[in-house]
């Protein structure tokens, strides 16, 4: 007979919590795949022993994290479905940590260098004109000096995403998407307080973004991976240098 001191205290977990352990065994032996559909909330709770406000709390956080999109009514198209979106999921999660505290924005840049590197070296090997063409497109937009500065750091955003896209890595894509979500707040922010000197700050960026396309159409990996270094730790460094500056 074992001692007490051989006992171990039980998991102790919240029914939703059970519940997404449930579906999430459900996914990994392939039984649920993107695009599934669950059974009934009427169906499921009493399949798993749970209240139906218990699975209602546990479709909410999968919602949340982007692998369930939920639709009200009746019809084809109700109920909840198995999805791959995990793209704004990352960076709203990622977004809320950077602003706990959770990481630095030292953390954040270092995180950026190497994810940017490297998609834009595997973007001079693998990218297509198309896609190329796309980003071309993207920067043509951002030469508008009359162009607001909001809308600027949305294109800005979606020209480094692109890249990454291009690049051939989904996983990279969407990381590389995430980290610049968690702080487009703060460089917009950033951006915004140039003031006079914005129309300067902008045409060196896009003097910098036009390079780097250069490099990538020709194929030059090393010198694009070297160039978008220098271009995050230009001026995601000066995000760096005001978090590290005590206040008055």
């Amino acid at each position: 007979m074992p001692t007490v001191a051989e006992w171990r205290p039980v998991r102790q977990s919240r029914t939703h919590e059970l519940v997404l352990e449930s579906i999430e065994e459900q996914v990994l032996a392939g039984q649920l795949k993107a695009g599934d559909r669950l059974p009934p909330e009427r169906e499921l709770a009493p399949a798993l022993g749970v209240s139906r406000s218990a699975l209602r709390e546990a479709l909410r956080v999968m919602e949340t994290i982007g692998v369930l999109v939920a639709t009200a009514g009746r019809g084809p198209d109700a109920g909840a479905r198995m999805v791959q979106n995990p793209d704004s999921a990352l960076g709203r999660l990622l977004r809320l940590h950077v602003a706990l505290g959770s990481y630095s924005l030292e953390d954040v840049m270092e995180s950026r260098v190497v994810l940017e590197r490297s998609s834009f070296e595997a973007a001079a090997r693998s990218a297509s004109e198309e896609e190329l063409d796309e980003a071309a497109a993207v920067l043509e937009r951002m030469q508008d000096p009359a162009l607001p500065v909001g809308e600027f750091n949305d294109l800005d955003t979606r020209f480094h995403v692109h890249i990454a896209r291009s690049s051939g890595n989904e996983l990279i894509s969407t990381l590389t998407s995430a980290v610049r979500e968690s702080v487009r707040t703060l460089i917009l922010e950033a951006e915004e307080a140039t003031g006079e000197d914005w129309p300067e700050t902008a045409r060196a960026l896009n003097e910098e973004h036009t390079e780097l396309l250069r490099l990538v159409r020709a194929g030059d990996g090393p010198r694009a991976a070297d160039l978008v270094e220098r271009h995050i730790r230009g001026f995601h460094g000066t995000l760096v240098d005001d978090a590290a500056t005590p206040t008055a």
